[in-house]
């Protein structure tokens, strides 16, 4: 009975891409649409 239903999910299950992307992300690094964004000091007058 729990064959063929893990079976499918097995062939719908997308692969993890951005692994390496984990840590800056568990550090508290800012992303907007799927890129890093930088920090820059700006002084503002």
């Amino acid at each position: 009975m729990v064959f063929k239903p893990v079976e499918s999910a097995q062939a719908r299950r997308r692969a993890i891409t951005g692994a390496h992307l984990v840590p800056l992300v568990r550090s508290g690094a800012q992303f907007e649409n799927g890129v890093l964004v930088e920090r820059s000091e700006v002084d503002v007058a």
